[in-house]
């Protein structure tokens, strides 16, 4: 989707994404709520307790990919139809943390440990992504310093993917918390 996006630069589909971060913000709240109920109805206990405290941290972390993801809309439609094309690794980080979300997710779901650690190792892919991004642009405005704007605008695109790969990280690790016990963060 954001990908897609980064492309077109149409205003009709970053409009749908400012519609899905206040979505996202609504249901941030009914997780906290429907927690929260659990926590003093049911008094859980160990393993409960810790998969209802990990779910009220990771809601957080989706809540901001989601603001991130809003930002990156907003900026592309400045972007005159632009589509960062000559910075490759910004597709390239789009769809590490893409996956990377989607994985942690999934490993929540899946209680699986293992997805969860290779959520984490994958962030190597986007921090390397985003200083080669970085080079790119320096690149860029040292060619044309005209294009200064247009490389400040993706160079906040790469730090939001990047922001968005640590947020990842962070509901992994989260995950491992629920399932170990033991939180690394």
């Amino acid at each position: 989707p954001y990908t897609t996006l980064f492309r077109s630069g149409d205003k009709n589909k970053a409009a749908k994404a400012r519609e899905d971060g206040i979505k996202i913000d609504q249901m941030e709240r009914e997780i906290e709520s429907i927690c929260l109920k659990l926590l003093l109805q049911q008094q859980p206990v160990a393993k409960d307790l810790r998969v209802i405290s990990a779910a009220l941290k990771m809601i957080t972390d989706m809540e901001r990919i989601g603001d991130q993801a809003e930002d990156i809309a907003e900026i592309i439609t400045f972007l005159n139809g632009r589509t960062g094309e000559e910075c490759h690794d910004i597709r390239l980080m789009a769809e590490a943390t893409i996956k990377m979300v989607n994985d942690s997710i999934d490993a929540y779901v899946k209680r699986d440990v293992n997805l969860a650690k290779a959520v984490e190792d994958y962030d190597d892919v986007v921090d390397e992504a985003f200083l080669r991004v970085k080079k790119t642009l320096i690149s860029m405005i040292a060619e044309n310093s005209a294009d200064g704007e247009y490389a400040i605008d993706l160079l906040m695109i790469a730090k939001y993917f990047e922001r968005i790969g640590d947020h990842a990280v962070n509901v992994a690790e989260w995950v491992e918390f629920s399932v170990t016990g033991i939180h690394k963060g």
